[in-house]
């Protein structure tokens, strides 16, 4: 019995800016819903009443968490531009080639300008308060 071909593996492919941008607008929606869990119990704190929103409150004030949020603040602002950026192609612009590679590489530097604008505003107003 002749043997048969094998699937390619992945290192056959090169990087493939649709590819990787796609991935990424999933991975940052998955991120997002997990992250859901975290506003809901600091909503469930808050309706909980006083005691139970400073128990709360010493916990997802706890430094590890800060990393979570800035992440999750970078996964919105990556996700709501990618967002943007489909409903633009929805219209049927922007998806010509070099116009694609050009808004990928312009949402991800957006998206990350974005992040570091709101994470600073959120930092500044932590401080403040």
């Amino acid at each position: 019995m002749p043997s048969r071909p094998l699937s390619p593996h992945l290192s056959v492919y090169r990087f493939k800016y649709t590819l990787t941008t796609s991935i990424l607008n999933r991975l940052t929606g998955i991120a997002l819903s997990c992250g859901f869990v975290l506003l809901v119990c600091w909503l469930a704190a808050v309706a909980g009443g006083a005691v139970t929103q400073q128990r709360a409150q010493r916990l997802l004030s706890a430094a590890p968490l800060q990393v979570c949020y800035a992440l999750l603040l970078l996964a919105f602002c990556y996700h709501l531009l990618a967002g943007i950026r489909h409903l633009v192609w929805d219209t049927g612009h922007g998806l010509e080639r070099a116009q694609a590679q050009r808004s990928a590489w312009l949402v991800a530097g957006l998206s990350l300008a974005l992040a570091l604008l709101l994470a600073y505003l959120w930092w500044r107003g932590a401080r403040v308060a």
